[in-house]
């Protein structure tokens, strides 16, 4: 396992490039095959590219990943957290308990919510690497980013939650409550199985002491908290604790009202948890930790530079999800093109298995799971209801492949990169691996789906 991982860790390093250039060339190929499979004109693929639809398709969700990246960081950097960071991180003594512990934790994270996931991690393995100087930063990162597998068969899967409550097309309304889709036997099995046999399969990819390479404590080192002097009026404004309080009353007062109206709605809390509300939970209590309005301004500054990355990069992803949505006027689009492709070399057994390795086509492409769906469902679902393919499995079977290939999607690791402060090249060689074994979980549970529930 260390050889296959050292040379797909070789083979990253040389040819794989920074995030940005990797967008830049995957636009590129998907506008010369969005004209080559739509027969659009070039200057129409152009335009779905560049228009509103399109390069600025993903600023609001760009905002919101911004956020995620630096309201977790700005709320780890607070004492209390630190703390609590450092007593889960005590447990790792070796290289092996490192990888073990990270990777564990990441995917119970993930698997309640992907984007406290992604940050916790990071995190996590940051703290850990301050303990555990001998362990692969890299593979420690990797493993903590690995956890992101399983999200989209998780709390906050976007996909299953949708069709939970109805998935109308046409006069059809596809519709599958939790207890088909996450909870479903076959897809807990799934998650299970991923938990269990993960880490042991991250530490196996751990270098040798020759080509181990480690961090330097000093560079992780905490800088300690900042002192502050009072002298001005404006200086007691800013460090006002009535003004903290009123804003943390608000806050909070909200949160609970938001989460029992969703419950009094019949709703329940795992499925209140949207990427809005974990944004807004980490704020306030980033504000609760630091304890002053002035110090969190300031924890915000430090880490808003770890959002580069996602600033610069979603645009041109969100381009790329126009170009491959984009129809021709038969409404032939290269995103329908590659799903019915697949389709058509499948049956009722093999159908779900089929679905999900075109949904990690996709994906690569369409990196948004809001997207994901709404690019396969209207072809996925009423095939599935012709084969008698019930519609919870179909649904999954997109959500897994979704969640696929996020392991060599630069697009998804950027949060953890930013607070881990590595580029892609360094964890993705490892995230192959994780990226066949995996695939190879997910195809055996769609086979053990069809052949015994």
């Amino acid at each position: 396992m260390r050889a296959i991982s050292n040379f797909f860790v070789k083979i990253i390093n040389r040819f794989l490039p920074d995030p940005f250039l990797f967008a830049i060339i995957l636009t590129i190929v998907v506008f010369i095959a969005g004209i080559a499979v739509t027969g659009v004109s070039p200057l129409k693929m152009l335009t779905y590219w560049g228009d509103p639809s399109g390069f600025w398709g993903l600023l609001a969700f760009s905002m919101q990943m911004a956020l995620v990246v630096v309201l977790g960081s700005a709320l780890a950097s607070a004492k209390v957290c630190k703390k609590i960071l450092r007593s889960i991180a005590s447990l790792a003594n070796s290289n092996r308990s490192a990888i073990l512990l990270v990777t564990f934790v990441s995917v119970i994270c993930c698997w309640l919510n992907w984007g406290f996931g992604l940050i916790a991690g990071a995190m996590l393995a940051k703290e850990i690497a301050r303990r555990v100087p001998t362990v692969d930063y890299r593979l420690l990162i990797a493993s903590a980013y690995s956890g992101f597998v399983i999200w989209h068969a998780g709390l906050s899967g976007s996909i299953p939650l949708t069709i939970s409550g109805g998935y109308v097309l046409g006069d059809v309304t596809y519709q599958a409550g939790t207890d088909m889709t996450l909870f479903h036997p076959m897809n807990l099995i799934m998650v299970a199985v991923i938990l269990v046999l993960m880490p042991f399969l991250n530490y196996a990819m751990h270098p040798d002491k020759e080509h181990t390479i480690c961090v330097d404590p000093e560079l992780l080192k905490d800088e300690g908290e900042k002192t502050y002097e009072i002298k001005t009026p404006a200086d007691k404004l800013e460090h006002s604790r009535i003004l903290w309080i009123i804003t943390l009353v608000m806050g909070f007062v909200y949160i609970i009202y938001y989460f029992y109206r969703t419950v009094e709605q019949g709703g329940n809390i795992a499925s209140a948890l949207n990427l809005n509300i974990v944004n807004m939970l980490f704020l306030f209590l980033g504000l609760l930790a630091h304890g002053d309005l002035r110090r969190y301004v300031d924890a915000i500054g430090e880490a808003s530079t770890t959002a580069a990355g996602i600033l610069l990069q979603f645009p041109f992803y969100a381009g790329i999800m126009g170009m491959m949505v984009g129809t021709n006027e038969n409404g032939v689009s290269l995103a329908s093109a590659i799903s019915n492709g697949m389709m058509a070399i499948s049956n009722e057994v093999t159908f779900p298995m089929i679905t999900f390795l075109s949904a990690g086509i996709v994906n690569f492409f369409v990196p948004s799971g809001g997207g994901q769906w709404a690019v396969q469902a209207p072809i996925v679902m009423p095939a599935a209801d012709a084969m008698g393919i019930e519609p919870g499995r179909a649904a999954m079977a997109i959500a897994w492949g979704d969640q696929w290939t996020n392991m060599i999607q630069p697009f998804w690791a950027l949060p953890a990169l930013g607070v881990a402060g590595l580029s892609a090249k360094d964890i993705m060689g490892y995230l192959v691996i994780v990226l066949i074994f995996t695939g190879i979980v997910a195809c055996a549970g769609f086979f053990c789906w069809a052949m015994f529930f």
